[in-house]
């Protein structure tokens, strides 16, 4: 199994762009899904982004056309490519790692967009 660890997340204007990655150790990394979670405060955590081992995106309404997810597993590492940020991108972003119906979670790192 790999554990995702997450980082890039700060304080960006509305508009403006942030990059996320997901570090994630182990040997398996490439036969792990990986996706991209968010939780507002006083809300339940929501997909943002999914990629599959193959390469297979998915997005979350509110986000597609604004974000991409991505990942090089010669680095170990996915990414989350956010731009025209708004105010409500506000969250804290988690990775996962999943794999053979388990899913491996990160400590999370927060967003902040101001208007």
């Amino acid at each position: 199994q790999v554990q995702p660890v997450e980082s890039g997340g700060g304080l960006v204007q509305a508009g403006g762009s942030l990059r996320l990655s997901c570090a994630a150790s182990g040997s398996s990394f490439s036969r792990n899904a990986f996706g991209w979670y968010r939780q507002a405060p006083g809300k339940e955590r929501e997909l943002v982004a999914r990629i599959t081992s193959g390469g297979t995106t998915n997005y979350a309404d509110s986000v597609k056309g604004r974000f991409t997810i991505s990942r090089v597993n010669a680095k170990n590492t996915v990414y989350l490519q956010m731009n025209s940020l708004k105010p409500e991108d506000t969250a804290v972003y988690y990775c996962s790692a999943e794999r053979l119906g388990y899913t491996n979670w990160g400590q999370g790192t927060q967003v902040t967009v101001s208007s």
